[in-house]
Formats: C-alpha cells, structure tokens, sequence
C-alpha cells in the first residue's frame, strides 16, 4: 500500500500589486487552485509574499481579497495543514492566519522530511552572506517596538506606507538577487545533506541539480503562476486552466 503524502508549494503571488482587472483574474487562478488542492493534496506549503504587502492590526484585517481567505479557510477545515513561510513583503502577521484560518506560521526557514526525503524550505530572504543590508533592514522591520509603535499609524495610512515600502524593497531585490545567489545557499544545504532546498523570493524559477540533492525556486505568479508538486519526485507545474505543464525533476 502506498502510503506517500501530496505536497504541493507556491510562492510569491504578490496579491494587491497590479491593477484592479489584473489582480481579480490572480486571485480567479488562485482560488481555483487552491479548490483543486483542497481536493488532490495533503499539504500545501506557501513560501511566502501571498500578499505584496501585509500588515496586520490588532482588529483590522486590509481590504479585498476575502475570497482568498474562504478558500485557504475551506482548505484547512478538511483537515489538511497549510504551511506559511513569511516573506519579506510580510512586514507583520499577528494571529489572523493561526487563529482564523488555521496555518502554521514559520518565521525563518525549517526542515521536513517529506516521503522519506529531506527538505529545507524558506522563502529565501535574507539567506546571501553578503547582503548586509538587507539583513540591517530586516532586523528594523521585525523589530517588535518599531512594528508595535507603526500599529499606532492610523490604517489607511500605514497600508499606504507598507505599499510604499513593498515597492522600494521589490526593487532592491531585483537588483540584489538572482538564481546564482540562492543556488549558492542551497548548495550548502545539500552538502549537509538535504535532498532538496525550496525558496522563492527571487522570482526567478529554477531547476537545479547538485551532487545529490535539488535546489528549486518556484518563480511568480507575476510572471507565470505555477505550483510545485511532490509525491516521490519533484514537479513544477504550470498552472493554466486545462493546460497543466509537468516539468519532472
């Protein structure tokens, strides 16, 4: 009797970031897959940065995009667990996504062993040695004075900022990160001996080998929306409506 687990990941849809049109045909793809996990998976893992920006007051939730959270709600009440890796554009969760929805929150990168294989899986901020100032940044918007002290902002006003924030630090990525960087991280990883290493953050999708293991990035919605499928291999699938493309790894 085959007794694997279906483990499906995404990563970085940046909800909110384009135009209204744009962004209801996103969140269209996404509850229709998040239906289909709900169905064909044990467990999804999301890597973070579902939103492109999300700050989180003591009693208010932003604006738009509730058809997400019944979706990712629905999933959790058939009793399969849903992984959320924070991401950089997630400058504060509270309890909302514990607690209303039922995730598991990671707030640095963890290990699993998924079907007898070992996985190190985070978003991927933070991770290049030489990205000091990414990691002093980091450190400010995490610190828990500072975010207690930006809750005292009145909401309309500190979701614009966080937006504002969101842009300048899409931007600073884009010109820090590449596949390159993370691969040399998850180089690392594999020599001590993990079989794969999962990130997003880059949005550059990617397909690597090394020695023993595998280093995947599962890429954007932005640019293509995708999932990552694993049972006893390791898929990257696109996610069209009736057009759904494996690459097997």
């Amino acid at each position: 009797m085959n007794s694997f687990k279906t483990y499906f990941f995404i990563s970085d849809l940046h909800l909110g970031l384009e135009s209204r049109d744009v962004e209801t045909e996103k969140e269209k793809k996404l509850i229709l897959f998040l239906n289909y996990a709900k169905s064909n998976c044990d467990e999804l893992f999301i890597m973070g940065d579902l939103f492109d920006y999300w700050f989180e007051y003591k009693r208010v939730i932003q604006k738009g995009f509730y058809k997400t959270f019944t979706a990712l709600k629905e999933f959790t009440e058939t009793g399969r667990k849903l992984h959320y890796f924070i991401g950089n554009h997630d400058f504060l969760h509270r309890d909302f996504f514990e607690k209303e929805i039922g995730a598991k929150l990671y707030y640095q990168p963890a290990h699993f062993e998924l079907n007898g294989k070992k996985f190190f899986i985070g978003h991927g901020d933070g991770l290049i040695k030489n990205d000091i100032g990414y990691k002093i940044l980091k450190a400010i918007l995490r610190n828990k004075i500072l975010q207690k002290m930006y809750s005292f902002i009145h909401p309309d006003l500190g979701i614009k900022l966080a937006s504002l924030s969101s842009k300048t630090s899409r931007n600073y990525n884009s010109k820090k990160y590449n596949k390159d960087c993370l691969f040399e991280v998850a180089k690392e990883k594999i020599k001590d001996g993990y079989d794969y290493v999962i990130f997003g953050h880059s949005h550059v999708l990617s397909k690597e080998k090394f020695e023993n293991g595998y280093y995947i990035n599962l890429g954007s919605w932005l640019q293509k929306p995708c999932y990552g499928k694993f049972i006893n291999t390791f898929e990257i699938i696109d996610w069209v409506q009736n057009d759904k493309k494996s690459n097997t790894i």
